[in-house]
């Protein structure tokens, strides 16, 4: 069986493509907010549970899946909950919002950074390292900041698949290893 991310692809593609023409609803922003929406419902056990039922209808799913997300859908967002509930794909949403984010984010010359601290960042301590971040990245960074009390002190940062971990916890690691060697 494919992987989900090459079986994803296309769809976050051909939908970026079309968000990016899409003028009457904001394009890839409206796209992105809708996107992790929908993500958040069909990552949810009991919907993906709902829609792995054979006895589900393409019709009913369809119907099912507008209910769950209580929104109002333009015709675009319409036809593409269609398409991937037609092609067995709506559980792909997941994987389909976060390749359609890189996807927007990579055109703005943009990245998701993930800090991860052993305390709370917030104010100009994480504006203050957002931008240090972003000089040494050479990229508009989008934080995305978790604490992890593990870690001692320090920072620890993911951006795509690069990643520079300054923490305590890591130091300690390198000097246990030279040490031992």
């Amino acid at each position: 069986m494919a992987e989900i991310s090459t079986v994803a692809r296309p769809y976050a593609e051909a939908l970026y493509e079309a968000a990016s023409k899409d003028k009457e609803s904001a394009g890839s922003e409206s796209w992105s907010e809708l996107l992790s929406q929908w993500a958040q419902v069909v990552a949810l056990p009991d919907v993906r549970e709902a829609f792995s039922d054979p006895r589900l209808n393409d019709e009913q799913s369809i119907e099912l899946f507008i209910q769950l997300t209580q929104a109002e859908l333009s015709p675009s967002a319409r036809n593409f909950i269609t398409l991937l509930v037609e092609n067995g794909r709506l559980l792909l949403l997941p994987e389909i919002a976060r390749q359609f984010i890189e996807l927007k984010n990579r055109s703005e010359g943009a990245a998701v950074a993930d800090i991860t601290s052993a305390f709370p960042l917030e104010g100009e301590e994480l504006a203050g390292l957002v931008a240090a971040l972003e000089k040494r990245f050479g990229l508009k960074l989008k934080p995305n900041v978790t604490v992890d009390a593990s870690l001692i002190g320090g920072v620890r940062v993911a951006v795509g698949d690069q990643v520079l971990d300054d923490s305590v916890l890591a130091r300690l690691a390198q000097m246990r290893n030279t040490l031992a060697a």
